[in-house]
């Protein structure tokens, strides 16, 4: 990770919550993280304790990070696409997911996803994404397709012995309609609530120490009409964008700035907010 995206990281945190704000994020039990749409790509700016045990990482290796490292051959492009547009369209959204541990083995989860809100305008600051782990059904298995597996478990004895009976297309064409077929697996009830009870538990504790900033944050949007704000899309589009420059609204009373590209705060050395 660059030294400028380990520092958009932390001010990330620091510009909306006190500096015990992770302490406490810490203590909690739960699987989760905090994404910042406002740094490009969209990155993992928090990972609890919870979710590198469940996954295997080192918070070293998933902070500045995409939840793409955690996604593999039989994740549902369906399902991450319903995600991508809750995101985008700044709402909630809730899907039964396959994921990929740091040893490639894959796992069922109940994956939620939460818009955080400023509390004196609306604009979205963060996403909390909890994730639940899924026990699938008695006579139900995770499979494991060797040949869609992108990772380095696939061996040169294994292809070999493929021979001339089919090409490795030929493979991973049938692991693909193979994940096709197969159901997704369903939450029960009580892993539904226990998503909902961590969501709680998160926001408890980032109103909290956003409230000592005077910066608070919510969990719906305030109605304040007319104030110009920008989508998430939009600003993930904008922050592809590396020349210096800021955008303004003049339908606003005295034009105010409205977004601000990151080049153009290094050239004032000024910040965001």
């Amino acid at each position: 990770m660059s030294m400028d995206l380990c520092a958009e990281i932390h001010r990330s945190f620091d510009d909306r919550y006190t500096r015990y704000a992770r302490d406490s994020l810490d203590e909690l039990p739960d699987s989760f993280t905090i994404t910042d749409p406002h740094i490009p790509g969209h990155p993992i700016v928090f990972a609890s304790p919870g979710f590198l045990k469940l996954t295997g990482y080192d918070r070293c290796e998933v902070l500045g990070q995409t939840a793409a490292i955690f996604q593999g051959p039989r994740t549902s492009r369906r399902s991450v696409m319903e995600i991508r547009e809750a995101v985008r369209e700044e709402r909630n959204a809730q899907v039964s997911l396959l994921n990929y541990r740091r040893d490639g083995t894959p796992f069922w989860m109940l994956f939620s996803v939460c818009p955080v809100f400023s509390g004196d305008g609306g604009a979205v600051f963060h996403f909390v994404a909890v994730q639940v782990p899924l026990h699938k059904k008695e006579g139900s298995s995770v499979r494991d397709f060797g040949f869609g597996c992108c990772r380095k478990e696939v061996c040169a004895d294994s292809l070999s012995e493929l021979g001339r009976a089919c090409s490795v297309e030929q493979v991973l064409e049938r692991d693909v309609i193979e994940l096709e077929r197969e159901e997704p697996c369903q939450a029960s009830d009580e892993e539904k609530r226990s998503a909902v009870t961590a969501m709680d538990r998160i926001f408890s504790v980032l109103t909290h120490f956003s409230e000592a900033t005077g910066r608070l944050v919510c969990r719906k949007r305030c109605s304040i009409p007319d104030v110009g704000l920008l989508s998430t899309s939009l600003i993930i589009s904008l922050g592809r964008i590396k020349q210096s420059f800021v955008l303004t609204n003049p339908h606003l009373p005295d034009m105010p700035i409205v977004y601000v590209s990151d080049a153009f705060l290094k050239l004032t050395d000024k910040g965001k907010h």
